[in-house]
C-alpha cells in the first residue's frame, strides 16, 4: 500500500527542519553541551512528521544511551517519545549496526546513519529535542526533521509514543541445587508475576512493536539460552494474559534459539550474541499490518526466563499510538541508569568501562 499512496494526491506542504550551516557554509551540525539540549524542531501545527535521521559523534563512549530523543505533542509539559538516541532507532546498547526494517532503520557507515519513517501525527505543535545527558559534549549532532503542514489536522490518528525502560538484573532465582534442564525448563508462571514490563499505559491506542536487549549475564558452560519466557499481554485491565504467547524468539518471529542476524520488515536480529547465548542481544517487532488495540490500558510483559528463572540484563523500546498524549505508569531512568555492561562482563569479574 506505501506505493499505491504515492498516487494519492494530498494538500499538505513540505516542510523541514535540519542542522544545515545557516551562514552557507559547510559545517552542518551542531554542539550539544554536557546537561544542555538542542531543539531539533518547533513544528506548528496541524502537521506529521513522517521522517527523522540523526546521526551523532562525540567522546562519551555511551554517547547513543546518555543522549536521549524527546519529543512533546500539543504544547504537554512532558514528553510523549523519551528514549535513548540509539534505542530508538533499534539497536541497544549504544551500538549501531546496518539494518533495514520498515519503520527504522540504520544505514552505512557501520550503522551511524539513524532514521526512523514512524508517522507522527500532532494538531497544534510539536517539539523534537536532543538532551544529552552524558558528562561530555555532543560534538557532532546532524539531524534532518522531514515534516508535513496540513490544512487540518487527520482525522482518528493518535499520537506516536516510544519509552524506555531497563531491568538490571532482572530478579530471578539462583541454580543453586537444581539441574540445568530444571533452572532452564520448569516451574510455572500462569499469571504473569514478576514479568519484564515493557508497558504500562492506561488510555485508548495501539501497540506497535518494541526493542529488545539482553545481555547475558549467567555464567555456566551448560545450555545458557535466554530467551524461554513467555510474553504475556493484558490489555483493558484483565488479570490474566489476553495474549499468551510460547516463547521469547517466537515473539520476535524466529525459532529455536536463533543466534543469526536477520533484518526484515517486521522483526528481526541486529546482535545475535556470541558462543553458548552470550554477551549482547538485540531484536525487534514491530505490529504495523497486526497492531494490538486498547480501549482503556495496556501493560506488556515478557517472562524473563520461563517462570522469571533468569537474571540478565534486559532494556526495551516500546513504541505506540494513544488518543491523548502522555506517558506510560513507568519510571523514568537517568543516564547512569541506562549505562550499559561492557559486552564482556559476567557477574563475578571485574567491570572496567569499555
Amino acid at each position: 500500500m506505501v506505493l499505491e499512496e504515492l498516487s494519492r494526491l494530498r494538500s499538505a506542504r513540505r516542510r523541514r527542519e535540519s542542522s544545515y550551516d545557516r551562514s552557507g557554509g559547510n559545517f552542518d551540525f551542531v554542539t550539544v553541551p554536557p546537561g544542555g539540549t538542542h531543539v531539533l524542531g518547533e513544528l506548528t501545527g496541524p502537521g506529521v512528521i513522517r521522517h527523522l535521521w540523526v546521526t551523532a559523534l562525540g567522546d562519551d563512549p555511551h554517547l547513543l544511551r546518555t543522549a536521549s530523543l524527546r519529543i512533546y505533542w500539543d504544547g504537554q509539559a512532558e514528553p510523549s517519545v523519551d528514549a535513548p538516541l540509539g534505542d530508538f532507532f533499534g539497536v541497544g546498547f549504544g551500538d549501531t549496526v546496518n539494518f533495514a526494517s520498515l519503520p527504522l532503520s540504520m544505514m552505512p557507515q557501520d550503522g551511524k546513519g539513524m532514521n526512523c519513517f514512524f508517522p507522527m501525527p500532532f494538531r497544534r505543535g510539536a517539539r523534537v529535542e536532543v538532551w544529552n545527558e552524558g558528562d561530555h559534549e555532543l560534538k557532532h549532532l546532524f539531524y534532518y526533521v522531514d515534516w508535513e503542514a496540513l490544512p487540518a489536522p487527520l482525522d482518528g490518528h493518535g499520537y506516536f509514543h516510544a519509552w524506555f525502560a531497563r531491568e538490571n538484573p532482572c530478579r530471578g532465582i539462583s541454580d543453586a541445587g537444581m539441574t540445568n534442564w530444571e533452572f532452564q525448563m520448569e516451574g510455572k508462571n500462569p499469571t504473569g508475576e514478576g514479568n519484564y514490563l515493557v508497558l504500562d499505559f492506561a488510555g485508548r491506542g495501539h501497540y506497535v512493536g518494541c526493542l529488545l536487549n539482553v545481555h547475558n549475564l549467567r555464567r555456566t558452560d551448560q545450555n545458557n539460552w535466554y530467551g524461554e519466557g513467555d510474553d504475556m499481554i493484558f490489555l483493558d485491565g484483565d488479570e490474566r494474559p489476553t495474549l499468551h504467547g510460547t516463547g521469547t524468539e517466537d515473539y520476535f518471529l524466529t525459532a529455536w534459539g536463533p543466534r543469526q542476524r536477520f533484518c526484515g520488515p517486521f522483526a528481526g536480529m541486529t546482535l545475535p550474541g556470541g558462543v553458548n547465548y552470550s554477551g549482547r542481544v538485540s531484536m525487534y517487532r514491530f505490529h504495523l499490518d497486526d497492531p494490538i488495540m486498547f480501549e482503556r490500558s495496556i501493560r506488556v510483559t515478557i517472562e524473563h526466563g520461563h517462570a522469571n528463572r533468569r537474571s540478565d540484563d534486559w532494556s526495551t523500546v516500546a513504541y505506540w499510538y494513544a488518543e491523548e498524549p502522555g506517558r506510560p505508569r513507568m519510571p523514568r531512568l537517568a543516564a547512569a541508569e541506562r549505562i550499559p555492561w561492557p559486552a564482556d562482563h559476567l557477574p563475578g569479574l571485574p567491570c572496567v568501562e569499555e
